[in-house]
Order: C-alpha cells, then sequence, then structure tokens
C-alpha cells in the first residue's frame, strides 16, 4: 500500500454547522421539479476548498492500479478531474480518509448562506465561473465559451472560501437521484435505493 504521505495534500474548508432551506422556491427560472423546499439541519463537516484535480487523481490510480481518465487533450495537473464514475470518485474519497458529500451537504456549502439561485446572486457569469456561455441563465447576457475545463481555482470563491461549486465539471454527491420530502430533515443521506447518484455543480 501507498504511505499517507505519498498521498495528494488537500486544502480543507471547515464548514460550519446549521439550517437552511433546501430546494428552490417555484417562482425560480428553470428550477427542476422535484426541487421542494424544505429544513435541513447539518452537523458541521468539512469540504475541498477545490475541485478535486488530474494531479490528485492520477496519484490515487497509480497507487491503486486503476486506468486514469481521459483528459480530452485540455491538459492535467491543476484541472479538475473528469470522466470519473461514482464508485471510482467514492473510492478514492475513502482512499484520502474522507467521503463523499451528501447532496444536502452540497447545497449548503455551495450555499454558503445565500438565497439566491446562485450564490453570485440572480446570474452566473462567466467571469464567475467556466461555463457554455451561449446559455446564460433565464435572460441574463451571453457569455464565453472556452469549451473545456480550466485550472481550479480560476473564478472567485464563493463566502465560504469554496471554489468552482458552479461550473467547470460536475461533482458526485453521496446520494440516490430522488425527490427531496416536504418536511424538515436532520443530516438527510438520500433515498435508500435508487438507480442513478446525484451530479451537482
Amino acid at each position: 500500500t501507498i504511505a499517507s504521505a505519498q498521498k495528494p495534500t488537500i486544502e480543507w474548508v471547515d464548514i460550519p454547522a446549521g439550517t437552511f432551506t433546501m430546494g428552490s422556491p417555484k417562482s425560480e427560472m428553470e428550477r427542476e421539479k422535484n426541487e421542494t423546499q424544505h429544513q435541513v439541519t447539518l452537523s458541521a463537516f468539512r469540504m475541498s476548498k477545490y475541485e478535486v484535480t488530474f494531479e490528485q487523481y492520477d496519484r490515487f490510480c497509480d497507487a491503486t492500479g486503476r486506468k486514469k481518465p481521459d483528459d480530452s487533450g485540455w491538459g492535467r495537473d491543476s484541472r479538475p478531474v473528469m470522466r470519473v464514475s461514482w464508485d471510482d470518485a467514492k473510492a478514492f474519497a475513502e482512499w484520502m480518509g474522507c467521503r463523499l458529500p451528501t447532496e444536502a451537504e452540497w447545497e449548503y456549502a455551495c450555499r454558503a448562506g445565500t438565497t439566491m439561485p446562485y450564490y453570485t446572486g440572480n446570474n452566473l457569469t462567466t467571469d464567475q465561473a467556466n461555463y457554455n456561455g451561449n446559455y446564460p441563465y433565464y435572460k441574463n447576457p451571453k457569455g464565453r465559451y472556452v469549451e473545456r475545463t480550466v485550472r481550479v481555482g480560476n473564478s472567485e470563491p464563493n463566502a465560504w472560501g469554496l471554489y468552482d461549486m458552479s461550473g467547470n465539471v460536475w461533482e458526485w454527491c453521496s446520494d440516490w437521484l430522488g425527490d427531496y420530502p416536504a418536511g424538515p430533515q436532520t443530516n438527510p443521506q438520500g433515498p435508500a435505493t435508487g438507480t442513478v447518484r446525484v451530479l451537482r455543480g
């Protein structure tokens, strides 16, 4: 086995315990039908300051004999790893001595105390996140489209110091995909069974 000193370093952000409203109001444009608003109370946890990079994940592959995922010719190193299955993402987290966040934890961390559609407000510009600017949120102006991922931490962080919570690549959560409950929840784990896992970001 690989010695712990050889494992990559992850910069952690401590996320405080708290209560928030998960989901979105029915008046919010482009919402999903299953985003029923409900109160969620979470214990404190920690999350990586950045998306997991190719550099970090490639070391995991070297240590465990896994095939390294394709980078589409965009580059590796400090770009976020992509084309990783949920099972491999879970295995990486466990190898690092942690776990994937629940969907509730992900949304709470992403919102960072905000209540708007994005932690940047009613819009997310391509100066604030890397995404296809030809498809802006609702009726906002179009932005640029770089057609590839960019290195992690290239945009401004949210209020809790987390980078790329929106844009760049999708991020796996531990939950099965399902409808949100209507009542208050404490440290929810998502549905007990399902067919697909949750992606956010």
